[in-house]
């Protein structure tokens, strides 16, 4: 090949990246301007029909239903995830579904949440219908205040038109982003209303990495036997054999009370080695008042301190008695690390 047909290719690959980034940016700044819109939209005509749908979901017997079809759809389930994820029970129901039998699993006690841009989805008709005979609440999420859904709903929470982010208008880009960012609205309101905890989210996040961060102290730090700890007054030939025997590379020191004092670690040896190391009094080569955390704090609070002061075990402590330690290698292996 030659030096030529070499640039003309580069010179090609150099346009067709242009090219991408250039859709890609454009893409971005349509959705952007599409949540602009959004937000003007809840600091002004938006706002009453917004807290309105808040209070009718928080006041609900029941639980959320939301539902919506083809992309629509596919933003309900996720709105209904996060609902459920935060205190909020909430379920997806497919529209076409719920025409054959699935309708039978909402009450008139649940909330029902439509998702249609146009406001004339045809699969929604016998769901709305339905919700309308029993009297159950119906928060429509649509472009179209005027449309069949807009006029049946209980709560119209009418989004504001916005361009969509495909150049032919036709593949719902913007206004799904929209949708999905009303619901997120919803659930966040709704969570911090009720004062939602980290804890609380703990009970529906008990796996993967999101559930190890929520983790106690107590359940991954080393206690009981595991635990090394030496007293005040104890000389560092001993220390050396507690510190080796446990295999953490630190030792905690108490006083007389069972209070701790401070903590020995790989760093202290290194910076006091000597011939009389052996003999030396472990107050004398220890670090006092070492940094610790309760065994009720989360492991993500403690690996931002182990992290901050880039350490790799944290005495763990309750009224000033160590009751464990807790190990860089330990958050490794649960994930939160």
């Amino acid at each position: 090949m030659t030096s030529e047909q070499t640039s003309v290719r580069d010179d090609d690959a150099t346009d067709v990246r242009q090219v991408a980034v250039a859709s890609a940016v454009a893409t971005v700044e349509a959705e952007r301007n599409g949540l602009e819109a959004l937000i003007r939209a809840l600091k002004g005509p938006l706002a009453t029909a917004f807290a309105q749908a808040v209070t009718t979901i928080r006041e609900a017997r029941g639980r959320v239903v939301v539902t919506g079809m083809g992309k629509s759809g596919h933003v309900a389930r996720k709105i209904a995830a996060t609902l459920a994820s935060t205190g909020t029970p909430a379920y997806y129901v497919h529209p076409a579904e719920a025409s054959h039998g699935d309708l039978g699993m909402i009450t008139a006690d649940d909330v029902i949440i439509a998702l249609s841009w146009s406001g004339e989805t045809a699969e929604l008709r016998d769901l709305v219908n339905y919700s309308r005979r029993f009297d159950a609440p119906l928060i429509a999420f649509t472009a179209r205040g005027d449309s069949t859904l807009g006029r049946m709903a209980s709560t119209l929470l009418e989004v504001p038109a916005a361009q969509e982010a495909c150049p032919l208008g036709l593949a719902p880009t913007t206004s799904t982003v929209m949708l999905l960012a009303l619901g997120d609205a919803i659930a966040v309101a709704l969570l911090e209303g009720r004062g939602f905890t980290a804890l609380q989210f703990r009970q529906f996040h008990p796996g993967g990495k999101l559930g190890a961060s929520l983790s106690f102290v107590r359940d991954v730090m080393r206690g009981g036997e595991a635990l090394p700890l030496v007293r005040t007054g104890t000389l560092m030939g001993e220390t050396l054999v507690e510190m080796s025997g446990k295999g953490l590379g630190c030792v905690a020191v108490i006083d007389a009370q069972g209070h701790l004092t401070g903590i020995v670690t790989d760093g202290d040896l290194r910076r006091h080695m000597a011939n009389d190391l052996v003999v030396q009094p472990v107050e004398r080569v220890m670090t006092p008042s070492p940094k610790t955390v309760r065994s009720d704090q989360l492991a993500s609070e403690a690996l931002k301190i182990m992290n901050a002061q880039k350490i790799t075990s944290l005495l763990v402590a309750d009224d000033r008695r160590p009751v464990g330690v807790l190990h860089i290698h330990d958050l490794l292996h649960i994930g939160v690390a």
